[in-house]
């Protein structure tokens, strides 16, 4: 089968494909000829993930995937949610965003946070979402060379201390937000599309 997500983000692309069977081809939406930016103009994940599936599935016809991810911080009062691609400002720099976090967060001694994913399915009779959570802490200072985001800050409660920039693929993949929105989903489509 094969996957076109509403995204542009490869990183993204990356672990989604990781948690997919092997025969699956995942590809981005501008692999597909969709280079303008995709729409994100909703005040919560659920809206972005399904406006982005939406749009993907008007323009290609089928079957369209997409994510919205997003780290709630308590102390900022679930910021930077929604928001946590443009935390730092509109490019959309990880770095930025990490500095800017670690900048919101001085002297902070409440450090939970949790990752957010919703994932939207859209297809010629309707849409339907799955949400993924993990619960953990953000760090003082970044820790691992790995992952893309907040990865490099937080540390899942369920894991052994380490960051998900500190994990392989696999290891993150297991207990991550959006691994388990994908486990959700495919869960959904098992023996409709998914072979038993």
């Amino acid at each position: 089968m094969k996957l076109v997500l509403a995204t542009q983000n490869p990183n993204k692309v990356k672990e989604i494909q990781a948690a997919l069977p092997a025969e699956w081809s995942v590809t981005t939406a501008r692999d597909a000829g969709i280079t303008e930016e995709l729409p994100e103009t909703g005040t919560t994940l659920d809206a972005n993930a399904r406006e982005k599936a939406a749009y993907l599935q008007t323009k290609l016809g089928g079957f369209a995937l997409s994510d919205d991810s997003g780290l709630e911080v308590d102390a900022l009062e679930g910021a930077p949610g929604v928001y946590s691609a443009r935390f730092g400002g509109p490019e959309k720099d990880d770095a930025v965003n990490r500095a800017a976090l670690l900048h919101a967060m001085e002297g902070v001694t409440n450090r939970t946070a949790r990752f957010r994913t919703v994932i939207a399915w859209a297809t010629p009779t309707g849409m339907t979402t799955f949400e993924g959570e993990v619960e953990g802490i953000i760090l003082e200072s970044e820790r691992g060379e790995g992952g893309f985001g907040y990865d490099a800050l937080f540390v899942p409660e369920d894991g052994d201390g380490r960051t998900f920039a500190e994990m392989a693929l696999e290891e993150k993949k297991a207990m991550s937000h959006r691994g388990r929105a994908l486990r959700a989903w495919m869960a959904a489509l098992d023996g409709e599309i998914i072979p038993r």
